[in-house]
């Protein structure tokens, strides 16, 4: 954290990840993933990792360093044991997602996710159906369960999409929309879908909106490329927003960032929060 951003506030923090695609955890550009696909059609998404540790491997180093608050991703199909054992290596320690829905949401949480995270499921047929969000928050309460909103980019600002990014629904990404998925969840999570997996950068514009925006813990997922972009989304969100690293970090194959180092810097972050 540089000294411009030690002032006491709050300040943004580092939240890994697990994505887990056929059973193996693997870092994906955004926009190539088909969560239909069976993986037996030749025809898969873009991988910029191929992990070949199990999904424990990650849980316990992430259980080791206390990282705190990391979820737990199934794109599409034949991921379930692969969530459970990362589940089991840490129990309560991260968060789950991919297909959570009112029926299953409860065996997930027993399984040991710390909190279910919910996205598709809010939108049949791509429209907003508030009425499945409130009750899913009634059945498992606001504590546990947090809402991913998968922004897409346009000329005048973000629409939720959904369907392993491919699907725009009728959400536009506001402080309206935000507020109303606010009262029944108690953080959310934001993939930049257009910039993840590419290392090119974050997405600044929503960063600095979200900071505006959000009342609740909020990560944001997308582009991270260096160290550096701690301090930034730190700097542009006055400490609200949190950061996911993936592709560009070395125990995902990535150059641009050490995850030793990554938990040094991310210390220092918790150290100065208040």
């Amino acid at each position: 954290m540089s000294s411009s951003s030690s002032s006491n506030r709050r300040h943004s923090q580092f939240r890994p990840c697990i994505d887990l695609h056929q059973g193996v955890v693997k870092q994906i550009v955004g926009g190539t993933l088909d969560l239909t696909d069976t993986g037996l059609s030749g025809e898969g998404p873009k991988e910029n990792f191929v992990a070949e540790h199990p999904p424990s491997y990650f849980a316990n180093l992430y259980k080791s360093n206390k990282l705190i608050g990391g979820h737990i991703i199934k794109l599409g199909p034949n991921n379930d044991e692969a969530a459970k054992e990362a589940l089991s290596t840490w129990e309560n320690g991260m968060q789950v997602g991919g297909g959570i829905n009112e029926d299953n949401a409860q065996e997930w949480l027993d399984l040991g996710a710390e909190k279910v995270i919910v996205t598709s499921y809010l939108f049949p047929s791509g429209k907003f159906d508030e009425s499945r969000l409130k009750r899913l928050s009634e059945k498992v309460g606001k504590d546990k369960l947090v809402v991913d909103i998968s922004c897409r980019k346009r000329e005048n600002g973000w629409i939720v999409a959904m369907n392993g990014w491919k699907t725009l629904t009728d959400m536009n990404v506001n402080q309206d929309s935000i507020r109303q998925i606010e009262q029944y969840c108690s953080e959310l999570l934001i993939h930049a879908a257009d910039v993840e997996g590419l290392c090119q950068g974050i997405d600044e514009e929503l960063v600095t909106k979200l900071g505006e925006w959000v009342t609740i813990p909020t990560t944001y997922a997308g582009g991270a490329k260096d160290i550096s972009d701690l301090d930034l989304v730190d700097r542009l969100s006055n400490g609200k927003v949190d950061l996911t690293f993936g592709s560009s970090l070395d125990i995902f194959g990535g150059k641009g960032v050490k995850f030793d180092e990554l938990v040094k810097i991310d210390k220092q972050a918790k150290d100065l929060s208040i």
